[in-house]
This record gives structure tokens, sequence and C-alpha cells, in this order.
């Protein structure tokens, strides 16, 4: 497949290297849509196959750009994410990642570099701007309004966000924060640790497109993924009370 042309943007290099990492599991439907867009920004880009039993295996194979990773079984989205800051580090000081149901526009992320003040190691979480409508699920809007709340008790920054999958990080910083959940939880817990040893989180606003009805590709489960995120939530406000700020600052 031919890269598409570039879209227009301001030096990246200036504010280091940059990688996309992009989970999937199951998404063979929208993932390549995905991946065209990410190309424009002219970035390696890292598809880390959650274990999918659909075409995503084919869907991200062969493509001149990508580098495929693959999970045997399925893992969860946080360890995704992990496979690809691994091997994202090794040539990248930064790692973008994004859904890859398509809700997010990728040309955001230009918004989202220049957000990184000069010479800081932060990391940047897109604000979905334009979270109503019909089209957009009760759990997202309830799920964000929540996390929101436990992420700042459990200790971690004030955000309107937390949710939201479409982030920067510093690479190794973000490998090194000793985060235990391995599934969706992992994007709340990687906040709640980074308030823990200060290192800085800011949100710039981004556009979301939420599918309709059946071209929305979801794994969220309300009643699973509530009681994992309220366990999560348990462990790390009781960590925050228990365990001094210096000592949490190594976990």
């Amino acid at each position: 497949m031919t890269p598409e042309k570039s879209i227009d943007r301001f030096d990246i290099g200036r504010k280091g290297r940059f990688a996309v990492v992009i989970p999937c599991y199951n998404h063979g439907q929208r993932v390549l849509h995905v991946i065209r867009k990410c190309l424009k920004l002219n970035v390696p880009i890292f598809v880390v196959d959650d274990g999918s039993t659909d075409s995503t295996h084919t869907q991200i194979t062969g493509i001149e750009g990508v580098r495929p990773l693959h999970h045997t079984e399925n893992r969860g989205k946080g360890a995704a994410i992990l496979t690809g800051f691994a091997e994202a580090s090794k040539i990248a000081d930064w790692a973008i990642t994004i859904d890859a149901d398509g809700q997010h526009n990728p040309e955001d992320a230009l918004s989202m570099i220049r957000a990184i003040p000069e010479n800081e190691r932060v990391i940047v979480v897109g604000m979905r701007e334009g979270m109503v409508g019909k089209a957009v699920p009760w759990t997202s809007r309830f799920g964000r309004r929540f996390s929101n709340v436990w992420v700042w008790i459990s200790g971690g920054p004030r955000l309107m966000d937390s949710q939201s999958g479409f982030r920067i990080y510093p690479l190794p910083e973000a490998m090194n924060m000793k985060v235990i959940a391995k599934r969706f939880q992992f994007e709340v817990e990687v906040l709640v640790k980074a308030g823990w040893r200060q290192v800085p989180v800011i949100e710039t606003p981004i556009s979301v497109n939420y599918m309709p009805g059946r071209e929305r590709i979801s794994h969220f489960r309300p009643l699973i993924d509530f009681f994992r995120n309220t366990t999560t939530f348990a462990r790390l406000i009781t960590q925050r009370i228990l365990i001094p700020p210096n000592q949490r600052r190594r976990r």
C-alpha cells in the first residue's frame, strides 16, 4: 500500500523522535483506515495485534512504514501498549497511542505534540470534545466522569478525560512506572502512577468520531470492566493511604 500524501505540519523533530503505537483486538474492519491516516504523520507505526481472531492479522501485514507485532492470545489493551512501547523505545523518544476503532483523528497528534513544553517529559492526554449525541454510548460519558474523580482521589492529576486512549507518552519513563493493570485499566493506573512520580500530565482538545450502531467496534464490557476499574482504584487508594509518598514514587 502506498502511503497517502503527508499532511501539512510543523517540524516535529525538534520535540524528539516519535512513533505511533496502535493496540488492536478484532479491529479488522477499522484498523486499516486508522493506519492510512497515521501514515500521513511520517513516523514509524507499530500495530500490536492482541490475539485477534478476525482479519486483523491480514490487514496489518505487508504495509510499508508499519511494523506489525502479535500476541498469540489476548492479553489486554495495556499489555498490547507495553509491547508497542518496548519496540518503539528502540527508535523513538515518545509514543503516540491511538485506538484502532477509528474514533480519533490522527492529525490531532500534531496539536498534542505542539503542547509538549520545551525540554520537558510529560504525558499528553487528548481531551475528547463533542462527547454528546446518540452515537456516544452512555458508558463512555459515565465512565469518563467516574474515572476522572477516582484518578484524582488515587493521587493522580485532576483531568477532564482520563479515559482517552489518544495520548503521547515519554519513553522509557512510561515503561518504568510499574503499572500492574494490563487491560483497559492500564490507562488510568499509568496516570495515577505519573502523579505519584511527579511526571506532569497535560490535556489538549481533540476531536472524536463515534461510529453509529454496528459500525462501532468496542470491547468494553460494562459490568466486568466496572468491577476491574473498582478493584484497580481500590488498590491504588489503599496504597496511597498506607505507603509514604517517597516510597510510592518507587512503586
